[in-house]
């Protein structure tokens, strides 16, 4: 039988202690020579069938991680057994520690909902399918950085050397920002809900979690980008819809009947002068009534 161990000694198969990237030889010595070899565009992957066990080599000789069947694939290369030995992580059976631990649990990607268990600087990463794990992968542990590959300045808000426009109504703001960033492109960057939740580093944003209310950091973000009074000439007319890009990155899970963005007061039409036409969702009556009174074409949605 095959016993797995990871713990703080390191990881090890049976006796055999394993650091990845691992040579073919050597686990060729822990697991026997029954394998196939298939070798795809982009890697090579080795499967002991019997054993429910593969790994994956980039250049055909080495392998940089090695994978668990847990469930069975339909994939050519899959093991046609599932892994019927011993997987211990810290001398308790890793899966019922997995399950008992979940605050243990360390993300190694974005997006990555299920996590893993790290020791020694190796990961044992769970693959989730149908919220039941599939395969663990065994890897060099790689911490995941938030914001990784974004320039550090992304969203950092800058000063403009120009005149800006003051707005009093927010509601009012949000339908300008939505016209000169989102369907004009004018203003840079053009703002990501996913992308500023990574480069942000003040706390974790969890969108999942929290994407159904206003979150308080991008709501602030809105409120505090300038934006150049040189551009108020290009709106001539705003569509209000719950589908706006600007309302999605503020609360992508609203569901749209909200009031969080109405606009109150039509005060800030002012500084457009090109402004002719809305089409009004979030606002009230009262703002309508503004419109409508400035010589604006306004029609609810």
């Amino acid at each position: 039988m095959i016993a797995l161990h990871l713990s703080s000694k390191g990881f090890q198969i049976n006796t055999v202690a394993i650091e990845f990237p691992v040579s073919l030889d050597v686990l060729k010595e822990c697991l026997g020579d029954d394998l196939n070899i298939f070798k795809r565009k982009n890697n090579t992957i080795f499967t002991w069938s019997a054993l429910g066990i593969m790994a994956y080599s980039k250049g055909g000789n080495i392998a940089e991680s090695i994978t668990i069947a847990i469930k069975l694939d339909s994939y050519e290369f899959s093991p046609k057994q599932p892994f019927s030995g011993i997987f211990h992580f810290n001398n308790q059976d890793i899966l019922s520690y997995y399950a008992s631990r979940k605050n243990q649990h360390v993300k190694l990607f974005k997006g990555d909902d299920s996590g893993a268990l790290v020791a020694n600087g190796i990961s044992a990463w769970f693959s989730k399918e149908d919220d039941s794990i599939g395969a663990i992968q065994v890897h060099t542990y790689i911490p995941y950085e938030r914001g990784a590959g974004l320039p550090e300045d992304k969203y950092t808000m800058k000063p403009l050397d120009e005149d800006v426009l003051v707005f009093e109504d927010f509601g009012f703001k949000l339908s300008v920002i939505e016209e000169l960033m989102y369907t004009k492109g004018l203003m840079k960057p053009v703002f990501d809900l996913y992308e500023f939740a990574d480069w942000y580093k003040g706390r974790e944003i969890d969108i999942d979690e929290e994407g159904y209310e206003p979150i308080a950091e991008v709501t602030q973000y809105f409120k505090d980008l300038p934006i150049p009074k040189r551009l108020a000439s290009e709106i001539t007319d705003f569509y209000q819809d719950g589908g706006n890009d600007i309302y999605m990155n503020l609360c992508p899970f609203s569901g749209g009947a909200v009031d969080y963005w109405d606009i109150e007061t039509c005060v800030d039409a002012k500084q457009f002068p090109n402004l002719k036409k809305v089409t009004l969702c979030y606002a009230t009556e009262s703002a309508y009534e503004e419109f409508i009174a400035l010589g604006i074409d306004a029609e609810w949605l």
